[in-house]
């Protein structure tokens, strides 16, 4: 590939991936006053990573128990509001008895 194509596939890229982060603050200057929509984009974050990850977790172990296990235990204790460091731990230490059995 020469140099002129890769250097025009990079721009290519930095404008599509700049376009995203720069339009939000171009349109929206005022402050969004929408009970609803700040709602909506304050979870925003939250809803994207759980969507992006949470597939992942059932196959990520050896077997699909272990790994439900895990998950479980993991809501568990994230609804009963334990630390994060906790969780992980707990979750890690379930996976590991279930594939051992």
């Amino acid at each position: 590939m020469d140099l002129e194509r890769v250097l025009i596939c990079v721009a290519l890229m930095a404008l599509v991936t700049y376009i995203p982060r720069v339009l939000p603050v171009t349109v929206f200057r005022k402050q969004i006053k929408s009970r609803f929509i700040r709602s909506f984009l304050d979870c925003m974050p939250y809803a994207v990573l759980g969507a992006l990850t949470f597939p992942d977790v059932f196959f990520s172990t050896g077997h699909l128990y272990s790994a439900a296990g895990g998950t479980l235990v993991a809501v568990w204790l994230g609804w009963k509001g334990k630390s994060l460091v906790v969780v992980a731990l707990a979750a890690i230490l379930t996976v590991y008895v279930l594939e051992m059995i």
